[in-house]
């Protein structure tokens, strides 16, 4: 079974992966076709970093690479389907959290 996200860590995924498909939808894509292709490697690293690894980001980073279908939010899709009902639930008020970090 895969580990929960915190709430936090699902936010930051899902903002980056919506920023990133905003800001390649404003790219002209044929003057700067190389910073796209560096923008979907980071943003994968990002993703597998923030997320960990999940299916549904491999067709995502191969359709990015497609020029027609790197118009469609496939980082959106992808995070939103890898990062549903995996956030951890809400502690009772007054409990710390058990991160094994070794800190009271």
């Amino acid at each position: 079974m895969r580990p929960h996200l915190t709430p936090r860590r699902v936010w930051i995924a899902r903002g980056l992966a919506v920023l990133v498909d905003l800001v390649q939808v404003v790219l002209p894509p044929a003057s700067l076709f190389p910073l796209v292709d560096v923008i979907d490697v980071l943003t994968a690293v990002a993703m597998f970093a923030l997320v960990g690894w999940h299916w549904a980001f491999l067709p995502s980073f191969v359709a990015e690479f497609v020029p027609v279908l790197d118009l469609v939010p496939t980082w959106t899709l992808a995070t939103v389907i890898a990062t549903r009902g995996r956030t951890a639930p809400p502690l009772p008020p007054g409990q710390a959290a058990r991160d094994g970090s070794g800190g009271s």
